[in-house]
């Protein structure tokens, strides 16, 4: 009779977990693995919606960090539902790099994955940010929780390319932490409690997800284009809150740094320590 382990897995068999886990997604179906990124998109727009709320009533009444430190940890809500719920996130995906590098994944088929994950998790993203501003939910607190989403759009669009880039690399960094942890897991709860600390600090430390960014700055940009008379209550300078900003200024920049965080800063590290040796 085989023994079961109840014990966490050691850094080397989440290597090899990691590695066949990339190999499954890289081969999933196309409609399969899109169905589940817009579900991903959703789920980390959900976990925003929990801390542009709570940052909204702790604004002004809390010090900078302890909001910062709380709207993370009810961020953890995003990567816990994709993670535990099951759904294809592109930020983790990068560790699909450690299967590539491998030689058991080929290199279209980890930039097909990293594309239509990329792709559904905006659709998710900008989906449920349409929904939120359809329900008004921006309203709620005397229109305290519509100002800290009209903030955090511009503030986001207002930081510089290599700021952008540099926010993005540390951001994916704990993000792909976050995961690669969960690959130790045996429980449910051992995923939940592997994920929290990583995602709130990068939260709290103000780092870049693009998938996140899908949410909060388009979610603006809805205030921003169908009601204007809560904008200007507001007094929130939207002047350079736009579409080409989001894109050029934002989105753009924090992906190429969150490619770089997850693929090569988590994914070739742990791959090189790992796996670089083992035998294919």
């Amino acid at each position: 009779m085989s023994e079961v382990r109840i014990d966490a897995l050691l850094p080397a068999e989440m290597a090899t977990r990691a590695e066949y886990i990339g190999v499954r997604k890289a081969e999933a179906p196309l409609l399969t693995t899109f169905i589940l990124s817009v579900l991903a998109g959703a789920f980390i727009a959900l976990g925003a919606i929990f801390a542009t709320t709570v940052a909204a009533g702790a604004t002004g009444v809390l010090p900078y960090g302890l909001t910062r430190v709380l709207s993370g940890l009810v961020f953890s809500l995003g990567l816990i539902l994709v993670v535990v719920g099951g759904a294809e996130l592109f930020t983790g995906n990068n560790l699909i790099a450690m299967a590539w590098a491998s030689g058991k994944v080929s290199g279209g088929a980890m930039l097909r994955n990293w594309l239509i994950v990329y792709v559904g998790n905006f659709v998710g993203a900008f989906g449920t940010a349409v929904l939120t501003f359809l329900s008004r939910q921006y309203s709620f607190g005397g229109g305290a929780v519509g100002e800290v989403a009209l903030k955090t759009a511009t503030a986001k669009v207002e930081l510089g390319f290599v700021q952008a880039v540099a926010l993005g690399v540390l951001c994916n960094a704990l993000v792909c932490l976050a995961v690669w942890m969960t690959f130790s897991a045996r429980s449910t709860m051992d995923k939940i409690a592997a994920i929290i600390f990583p995602i709130s600090a990068f939260v709290a430390a103000g780092f870049e997800h693009s998938v996140a960014n899908m949410y909060f700055v388009p979610y603006g940009l809805l205030i921003q284009a169908f009601d204007p008379q809560f904008v200007l209550e507001s007094s929130v300078d939207v002047a350079r809150l736009g579409w080409s900003a989001f894109l050029l200024n934002n989105l753009l920049p924090v992906t190429i740094g969150n490619i770089i965080g997850g693929a090569l800063l988590v994914a070739g590290v742990y791959w090189s320590v790992f796996l670089r040796s083992k035998p294919a």
